[in-house]
């Protein structure tokens, strides 16, 4: 192995980066639901923001500024709701208005990530979701966008370079899809029933749906696969050396797959949610300055006429905070208790050179959090004692949804919970 590589895969074995995404789709689901849920394992201190966008109209030629790098933008959006990392334009999960859930994991293989900037993973969520009313139409506009504009650039709030390629779980009310890529290749598999979960490393064997039309035969110029063999993508681009990130995600991914196989069948909002919240998995992640910093579980309604219900924590390590339920609604009130401030152009983020300084992204609801998980370390039992009545009301929202679901209360009526469990939320921390 060359120096360079040896200098490569110490980056890569540094690289302190996870996340786990699930789905259920009927019969994994208890009920005729499609089950998605997500936990963003982000650097301790970041902060993640819940925001909703509206559906838009463009101008033809109107240009998109996304984290790094502009790229044209479509005559018309869909509507979204996204937990992202506040100082990037991309989203590490969200949903939109058509029933479409898109969440990311890194990942590195033999493909070297591209130096400079281009568009982050991250900002392929978001794209998916502002352009795409299903899941295969999110991954065609993901794969022709990284095609098109690739995928790099600096993946943390940092000045030290950290960059990474991306695989995506997108889901809708019928089907899921697993889309995994190096560099500007890439490959998909469908998934139209039962659990499935995704984490730091390539998953899709010989059972491949979609790819990239040079795909084979980039792998065949660098000698990884003869053309003879079955063509398997983990094994043949998988990286020799894998980060130590990579090997440690073997182990929450084995122990997601299980945590979902002892649901298969049985799959809910609640389950998802415990799933998010296991930390022997590894899978609600505190450690080595680096947690689960935000979390979301979506229930799509196979049934057209039910609205699909997407829940948002806003604050980090889902065993210590609550899901908030979102529906979209010509009516939602803004929560702007959970959007951080904004910075212009004075931004460290958009300054050259980035990074050289850090603003205080605190959103109104994490430094309420963030001042009772303080105060946990004092005064433990008083801080139970709010959680215990935070998890009684987010019981009281998730019976409220199933008896939506159920017709037993109109959808309409429930347009502004998100805002209501963050404003009661609050006072309770308050």
């Amino acid at each position: 192995m060359s120096r360079k590589s040896d200098e490569m895969r110490v980056k890569m074995a540094e690289a302190p980066l996870s996340c786990d995404c699930f789905v259920s789709l009927p019969p994994g689901s208890r009920d005729d639901h499609v089950i998605f849920g997500k936990n963003s394992d982000r650097p301790q201190n970041e902060v993640q923001e819940v925001v909703h966008y509206p559906s838009a109209s463009y101008p033809p030629g109107s240009m998109l500024e996304c984290t790094y790098i502009q790229i044209p933008q479509v005559e018309q959006t869909h509507a979204v709701v996204l937990s992202k990392p506040a100082w990037m334009w991309g989203a590490e999960m969200g949903a939109n208005d058509r029933g479409v859930c898109v969440g990311n994991e890194a990942v590195w293989t033999r493909e070297p990530v591209a130096p400079g900037e281009a568009l982050l993973g991250m900002d392929l969520v978001r794209l998916g979701l502002e352009r795409g009313d299903s899941a295969w139409a999110a991954l065609t506009v993901i794969t022709s966008l990284l095609e098109e504009h690739g995928q790099g650039g600096q993946c943390k709030e940092d000045p030290e370079s950290f960059s990474y390629h991306n695989t995506f779980l997108l889901v809708d009310r019928n089907e899921a899809w697993v889309l995994e890529t190096a560099g500007k290749l890439w490959v998909a598999q469908k998934v139209t029933e039962g659990v499935k979960n995704i984490s730091n490393q390539l998953t899709i064997g010989a059972e491949i749906s979609a790819e990239h039309s040079e795909l084979r035969s980039t792998a065949q110029a660098q000698g990884w696969w003869d053309g003879e063999k079955e063509f398997n993508f983990s094994a043949v681009f998988s990286p020799e050396n894998p980060p130590a990130r990579m090997e440690l995600a073997k182990q929450r991914y084995k122990g997601g797959t299980e945590l979902l196989q002892q649901h298969d069948g049985s799959v809910t909002a609640e389950v998802m949610m415990s799933i998010l919240r296991d930390k022997p998995s590894g899978i609600c992640m505190n450690s080595g300055g680096f947690c689960t910093t935000g979390s979301m579980v979506s229930v799509l309604p196979r049934d057209a006429s039910l609205p699909c219900i997407h829940f948002f924590t806003a604050t980090p390590d889902p065993s210590r905070s609550i899901f908030k339920p979102f529906i979209f609604s010509d009516c939602s009130t803004p929560v702007l208790r959970v959007v951080s401030p904004q910075f212009g152009p004075d931004d460290p983020v958009k300054k050259q050179p980035r990074f050289q300084s850090q603003v205080d992204r605190r959103h109104d609801l994490y430094k309420a959090h963030q001042a009772v998980l303080n105060s946990m370390e004092t005064n433990p039992d008083e801080s139970s004692a709010v959680y215990e009545v935070l998890r009684d009301l987010e019981s009281q929202c998730l019976s409220e949804i199933s008896a939506m679901l159920s017709g037993e209360i109109p959808g309409d009526e429930l347009g502004d919970l998100f805002f209501d469990c963050v404003d009661t939320e609050i006072k309770f921390y308050q």
